[in-house]
């Protein structure tokens, strides 16, 4: 067996549930540093397409605008859906807390 799953096995079950949440908050912690960096990439990509019609060595005051505007609507657009996102799971995770209240667990 692996170190990582001899760790992750041992100690009382308060230990494996920490082990588990602290795992789990990792995955988290990976899978928003993803969104941002495909955000971030899609914003570029995106922006720089629709705003900058003539690359150069420079960018002109309107392509500034247009980039600086642009990026903005992206990150106003990702808040209104991250926050409605995360009150979703909030209330998914309330529905099964409420629900799983009596029942017993083992």
């Amino acid at each position: 067996m692996s170190d990582f799953l001899r760790g992750a096995l041992s100690g009382t079950p308060a230990d494996r549930e920490a082990k588990k949440q602290a795992l789990m908050e990792g995955v988290r912690n990976q899978v928003a540093l993803q969104s941002a960096q495909t955000l971030i990439n899609k914003i570029t990509d995106n922006c720089f397409e629709k705003c900058v019609t003539k690359p150069g060595t420079s960018l002109g005051g309107s392509e500034e605008r247009c980039l600086g505007q642009c990026m903005e609507r992206y990150m106003e657009a990702f808040t209104v859906v991250s926050r409605a996102y995360t009150q979703r799971i909030a209330k998914e995770r309330q529905s099964q807390l409420t629900s799983g209240a009596g029942i017993g667990l083992h």
